[in-house]
């Protein structure tokens, strides 16, 4: 199976690259994981709707190209369903019963997705109501996919 992470923006903070560096070393056991960082556009102050939904559609176009046609894609969106670890973890192990050996989670920027982005998606997914970092969430996620193999196996890393 291969994990694709798509990023809007670039990672600065040591200590969370190291954390994410080490979870896709963690789930090289289980998976082939990629992270792709994109360039965000630079957003002004008081930037008007149209102006963010510009910024938004150039940031779509960047994570579309780094989409697969047959890849699963999972959005992270505040509108998207909500999973325990374990109902994850059968998603993930789902998705690859079904046929599909690319899943491809995006993580968009500041201002979130473009519309045509979340219709791309397979799945929206939320980890909540909370407001967190973009680059956090990256950690996040990383955790989480590697805690759901790990579920899968029957381990005890999930207690």
């Amino acid at each position: 199976m291969n994990i694709k992470l798509i990023t809007v923006g670039k990672l600065k903070e040591k200590y969370l690259k190291e954390g994410i560096a080490e979870y896709s070393k963690r789930l090289s056991r289980f998976c082939k994981v990629q992270v792709i960082e994109l360039a965000d556009e630079k957003t002004p102050e008081n930037a008007s709707d149209a102006e963010n939904n510009q910024i938004m559609l150039k940031e779509g176009e960047r994570i579309k190209a780094k989409i697969g046609s047959r890849d699963y894609v999972i959005v992270l969106a505040i509108e998207g369903q909500q999973f325990p670890s374990e109902e994850f973890s059968k998603k993930i192990d789902t998705i690859a019963i079904n046929g599909y050996s690319d899943i491809t989670f995006v993580i968009g920027g500041s201002l979130g997705l473009s519309k045509d982005i979340k219709q791309r998606a397979n799945l929206k997914m939320s980890f909540g109501l909370l407001t967190l970092p973009h680059q956090l969430m990256r950690l996040v996620l990383v955790e989480q996919i590697y805690r759901a193999f790990m579920i899968q196996q029957g381990s005890p890393y999930h207690k």
